[in-house]
C-alpha cells in the first residue's frame, strides 16, 4: 500500500480489530462530488471514527449503512456526503499521518465542526493549529461579552428596583454615548468642556491677558478664570454622577481614568482652600508657590480625551502590548549613551576649550545627540571627538528604527482587531434580532419566510452562535425540522 511505502508512523493509530477482508476491502466516498478511494485498512485504524465505523459496518444491512451517511448506492458501492471537499483533504490526513493540519484560510471554528462531524477528537489537531483555534475562540469570547453588554444596555434588568433603574439611567447617559442620542450629545459637551478648559489653561498663561491683584501680582483675567469655573464645575457635576450611579464604586474609584479625572478636578478646590488660609493664616509668598505647583496639574484633564476616543485607547492598548519592544529600545539608549558619553568624556579632555567637564554632563549631550535633537549647546572640539559624534548619531538612529516598525506593527493589529470585534458585535445582534423576527412568524412556512426576507440563520453552518436562549434554540429546531419535511 501506498502508505506503507511512504514508512508513516503508526504511534497514535488505534489496533484494527477489523477482520482480514474488511482491511482488504476499500471504501469509495463521495465528498461534495469529489470521489475518494480510501483503504479499509487505513480507517479501521481510527474505528470511533465516522469513516472507521463506515470501514466496519459497510457489510451490514442497507439501514444501517445509510444512517451513517447522507446517501448511499448499493448499485456503487459508494457512500455520498454533503461537507466541503476541500476540508475532507485535511480530515482524510488523519488516517495517514496520525494529525490534522488546517490549511491556510480555512476558520478554525468551521473547521472544529468539519471534525466533530466526522466524529474527530480535537486532540489529534496539530499544536501550530490549536494556536489559532485558541486565538479565534478567544475573540469569539470577547464578541459575546460585547453582545451581552449591548444586550443589558437595551433590555436592563426588569427585577431592579425605581432607584436601581434610576441609577442604571444615569450611567448609561453619562458612560454610554453609544445607547441614545441624549447620551451622545453629553459626551459631545464633556468633549467641547475639556478643550474648552485646556484652552483656558493655555492662553492663561500669556503676559499680555494677565491681570494684577491688589498685591500686584499677576493673575489669570476675570473671563478665563469665569471660564475655568464653569469647566470645573461640568467636571465635578460629572464626576458625581458618575461615581453615584456606577455599579461597582471601589472598581470606580481605583481605575486609572477615573484617577485622571479626579486629579483634573481637585485642584482647583485646593487652590481655593489655600487661597482662603493665605489670607487668613499662611504667608501670601508660601500659597501662591503651592498654587502655583497646583494649576500644573490641570495639564491632568487632557488625558480625559481618552475616555471619548476609541483611538486613543487602541493606543495605549498597543503601547502595553509593546512593552518588550520599549524596553529594548530603552536598553539600546541606554548602552549608547553610557558609551559614547564616557568616550566623548576622554577624546575632549585634551582641548583646552572642552565643554565635557565630566560624565554625567556628557550624557546629556550623548541623549540629545543619539535621538537625532543636536540642541548644540555642546559640542565636540577634537577630531576624534567628532568622530565620536558622528558614529553615535548613526547609531542613535539604527537603534530608535530598528524597534518601530514592531510597535507599529502592534498597534495597526490592536485597532484592525477592536474594529473586528466591533464589527462583528454588530452583525452579531442582526442575526439575533433576523431569528427572533423569525421565530415571532411562528406558523408561517418557509416560502412565507422567504418571501418576507426573513433567513434561517441557524441552519447555515457559518452562522456561530455565542448566545443562545434555549426557548429560541427550541423553536429553531422545530422550524428546521420543518423545513427538512417540506423540502423531502
Amino acid at each position: 500500500m501506498q502508505w506503507k511505502m511512504w514508512g508513516l508512523p503508526r504511534t497514535r493509530y488505534a489496533d484494527c480489530s477489523g477482520s482480514e477482508s474488511s482491511e482488504e476491502m476499500e471504501i469509495v466516498v463521495n465528498i461534495g462530488g469529489v470521489k475518494h478511494v480510501l483503504p479499509g485498512d487505513i480507517l479501521n485504524r481510527y474505528p470511533e471514527t465516522l469513516l472507521g465505523e463506515l470501514a466496519t459496518n459497510s457489510s451490514q444491512s442497507f439501514d444501517t449503512v445509510a444512517s451513517l451517511c447522507d446517501d448511499y448506492d448499493p448499485g456503487k458501492g459508494e457512500f455520498y456526503f454533503d461537507r466541503d471537499p476541500d476540508l475532507f483533504r485535511s480530515i482524510v490526513e488523519l488516517y495517514y499521518y496520525g494529525e490534522i493540519h488546517m490549511k491556510r484560510g480555512i476558520c478554525p471554528v468551521f473547521f472544529l465542526k468539519e471534525m466533530e462531524f466526522w466524529k474527530i477528537d480535537p486532540d489529534f489537531l496539530d499544536e501550530c493549529c490549536k494556536g489559532c483555534l485558541k486565538e479565534v475562540e478567544g475573540e469569539l469570547s470577547e464578541i459575546a461579552d460585547k453582545v451581552k453588554l449591548i444586550l443589558d444596555d437595551l433590555e436592563g434588568d426588569p427585577g431592579a428596583n425605581r432607584w436601581q433603574r434610576c441609577q442604571t439611567f444615569v450611567w448609561k447617559l453619562i458612560e454610554k454615548p453609544e445607547c441614545s442620542l441624549p447620551a451622545r450629545i453629553i459626551a459631545i459637551l464633556s468633549f467641547i468642556f475639556i478643550l474648552l478648559s485646556s484652552m483656558v489653561m493655555c492662553v492663561g498663561t500669556i503676559p499680555d491677558l494677565q491681570t494684577q491683584d491688589a498685591e500686584g501680582n499677576n493673575v489669570e483675567h476675570p473671563i478665563l478664570e469665569a471660564i475655568e469655573t464653569t469647566c470645573i464645575v461640568w467636571f465635578t457635576v460629572e464626576y458625581i454622577l458618575r461615581l453615584v450611579s456606577s455599579p461597582n464604586k471601589v472598581d470606580f474609584l481605583l481605575s486609572i481614568m477615573n484617577i485622571i479625572d479626579f486629579l483634573a478636578i481637585i485642584p482647583f478646590y485646593v487652590v481655593l482652600t489655600l487661597t482662603y488660609l493665605g489670607n487668613a493664616v499662611l504667608e501670601l509668598s508660601n500659597v501662591q508657590q503651592a498654587v502655583q505647583a497646583l494649576r500644573i496639574l490641570r495639564i491632568a484633564r487632557i488625558f480625559k480625551l481618552a475616555r471619548h476616543s476609541s483611538g486613543l485607547q487602541t493606543l495605549t492598548y498597543a503601547l502595553k502590548k509593546s512593552l518588550k519592544e520599549l524596553g529594548l529600545l530603552l536598553m539600546y539608549m541606554g548602552i549608547g549613551i553610557f558609551l559614547f558619553s564616557a568616550m566623548g568624556y576622554t577624546l575632549e579632555q585634551s582641548h583646552s576649550e572642552t565643554m565635557f567637564t565630566s560624565i554625567p554632563q556628557s550624557c546629556w549631550w550623548a541623549i540629545i545627540t543619539m535621538t537625532t535633537v543636536g540642541y548644540g549647546d555642546i559640542y565636540p572640539k577634537t577630531t576624534l571627538g567628532r568622530c565620536n559624534a558622528a558614529v553615535s548619531f548613526l547609531c542613535g538612529v539604527i537603534a530608535i528604527a530598528l524597534p518601530i516598525h514592531p510597535i507599529i506593527n502592534n498597534f495597526v493589529i490592536c485597532y484592525n482587531r477592536q474594529s473586528m470585534l466591533h464589527n462583528a458585535a454588530k452583525h452579531e445582534l442582526e442575526l439575533m434580532a433576523l431569528q427572533s423576527e423569525t421565530v415571532r412568524l411562528g406558523d408561517a412556512s418557509p416560502k412565507s419566510l422567504k418571501s418576507c426576507g426573513a433567513v434561517n440563520f441557524s441552519q447555515s453552518d457559518a452562522y456561530i452562535p455565542l448566545l443562545e436562549d434555549p426557548s429560541q434554540g427550541a423553536s429553531l429546531t422545530t422550524n428546521k425540522d420543518e423545513d427538512d419535511s417540506t423540502q423531502e
